[in-house]
């Protein structure tokens, strides 16, 4: 897997007046921590970080970040833990990095991606349905796959695959239940029939829901730096 560079600036202050302002310049806050270390705030360029996030590896892309500010540069190599956006407008409010070592394992999240065109879909007027579309997997960091390909193509209506039938890269491990459901092909009928079915309890206007949104987005705004000292109370315990 191939390395990315960024370079980052040392943030002073903390809050969100701060974040906002910084924001409004077209930069992005964020922080950095790894075990065992207070977290270090950053600013970041939003336009660095937008092309850094459009590489074939995504939000799993290791970084090599270089940090202005300090007595001197100092580069490290991270991966992207977590990152905040706006509910409404999608704009990234936060970013946490992780400090990780080459050498070490650790867990991340990758997509599923189908391949090919199943029988059920193709010769018996079927629909394919897909339950998952990541799985956590365990591995080094320079062995994190960008996605991961599952062949679909002898799928026929009844037919399911399931975690354990995915055949995944020497040293990558999937942490999720063996015997769950990725893909299955499903009767037409019985796929529309459930779909027109409603679950129990569903709210059909969305009233509540935008409600919620204008309160998490202020609730971003507040809680931008939690993640990282979260992370950093469980690695205590």
């Amino acid at each position: 897997m191939d390395f990315v560079e960024l370079i980052a600036n040392v943030r002073e202050g903390r809050g969100k007046e701060i974040n906002k302002k910084l924001r409004e310049e077209g930069l992005v806050p964020a922080c950095v921590y790894r075990k065992g270390e207070d977290s270090l705030s950053l600013r970041i360029d939003k336009k660095n970080l937008t092309k850094t996030l459009h590489t074939e590896a995504g939000e799993n892309v290791i970084i090599k970040l270089t940090i202005d500010g300090t007595e001197k540069k100092k580069e490290r190599t991270v991966i992207i833990k977590e990152i905040q956006k706006d509910p409404v407008k999608d704009h990234i409010l936060h970013v946490d990095f992780q400090e990780i070592s080459l050498t070490e394992t650790l867990k991340v999240k990758v997509p599923i991606v189908g391949k090919g065109e199943s029988v059920g879909v193709k010769q018996e007027d079927g629909v394919l349905q897909q339950v998952l579309w990541e799985v956590e997997i365990e591995c080094l960091p320079t062995n994190i796959p960008e996605k991961i390909e599952v062949d679909v193509a002898g799928l026929k209506i009844g037919d399911s695959i399931h975690v354990k039938d995915i055949q995944v890269s020497e040293g990558v491990k999937i942490l999720i239940e063996p015997e769950s459901v990725v893909f299955s092909v499903e009767r037409k009928k019985e796929v529309e029939e459930a779909l027109a079915t409603p679950p129990e309890g569903e709210l059909t206007e969305p009233e509540v829901i935008r409600e919620k949104k204008e309160e998490s987005e202020e609730d971003a705004e507040e809680a931008a730096e939690k993640p990282a000292k979260e992370e950093k109370k469980e690695e205590k315990k």
